[in-house]
């Protein structure tokens, strides 16, 4: 049975720091690409970031620069590191973990920036 659990999320004020977690059991973590996700109330769900097995990592032009996208596959887990937070940063972030057809999610970890 796959699992992905994020965990980290939490209220923050602007310019501030959180680190997300996504612990993955069930699969073969250093085989799979990652990613993090985000869907703001009323808006389409974006891709944030992603590392893939080999460590490439990519960013949304919104994040980059603030943001960084990082695997520990001994721990099987991703992070998430974001910093200078904005409100525009508020919604539920999502793991997501691809390898093929296989495509597999969290189920969320809520984010608010807000002063």
């Amino acid at each position: 049975q796959v699992q992905l659990v994020e965990s980290g999320g939490g209220l923050v004020q602007p310019g501030g720091s959180l680190r997300l977690s996504c612990a993955a059991s069930g699969i073969n973590f250093s085989s799979y690409a990652m990613g993090w996700y985000r869907q703001a109330p009323g808006k389409q769900r974006e891709l944030v970031a992603t590392i893939g097995s080999g460590g490439t990592k990519t960013y949304v032009d919104s994040v980059k620069g603030r943001f960084t996208i990082s695997r520990d596959n001994a721990k099987n887990t991703v992070y998430l590191q974001m910093n200078s937070l904005k409100p525009e940063d508020t919604a539920v972030y999502y793991c997501n973990a691809r390898l093929v057809h296989n495509n597999y999610w969290g189920q969320g970890t809520q984010v608010t920036v807000s002063s």
